[in-house]
């Protein structure tokens, strides 16, 4: 077996590993375009910051240009073909949880911007620190309805009078 083939296998979903995650298909797909956007934000807005003599904005421009690479290898692999190991790490970055891709990314999104304040690094970065958003609502979980709500709710009313009851026959 060759190594392309371990890495299609490393990268290929395990029938037996819960991938539910509370994501729906379409958000999903959306925060993967926001990470590609936001990896293409990130490279331009890094190139044009090193167009510069400034050392903190050059730093800042290679740390949004790692950036892009970081978004692009995580959520379009196939963006990265010409590295061995572009599949390995997408398989294991889908296996993260959504408030851990969240953290990462606006983490990542926000040290460039602390490092050197332009408008180049907050536009570029902006993107990438939305994906890490969506990435956290989708941590939060799906808004529940109305009807459970009321249950819910009526229950611990019940349960409170009852609990009110009780003490005042007690005594």
């Amino acid at each position: 077996m060759s190594s392309q083939d371990e890495q299609f296998q490393a990268a290929a979903p395990d029938p037996a590993a819960p991938s539910d995650d509370g994501m729906t298909w379409w958000y999903r797909w959306l925060c993967r375009i926001a990470g590609v956007i936001g990896g293409v934000s990130c490279a331009v807005a890094g190139l044009w910051n090193c167009v510069t003599i400034n050392p903190l904005n050059i730093a800042a421009g290679v740390w949004m240009m790692l950036n892009a690479f970081v978004l692009f290898l995580c959520e379009a692999p196939f963006c990265c073909q010409f590295i061995e190991f572009a599949n390995a790490v997408s398989a294991r970055a889908d296996k993260l949880r959504p408030w851990q891709k969240a953290a990462f990314y606006c983490g990542m999104a926000v040290f460039p911007v602390m490092l050197s304040l332009t408008l180049t690094t907050l536009f570029g970065n902006a993107i990438a620190f939305a994906t890490g958003v969506l990435y956290g609502l989708s941590a939060l979980g799906k808004k529940g309805d109305a009807i459970s709500y009321a249950r819910i709710h009526q229950q611990q009313k019940q349960m409170d009078e009852e609990k009110l009851t009780g003490t005042l026959e007690g005594q």
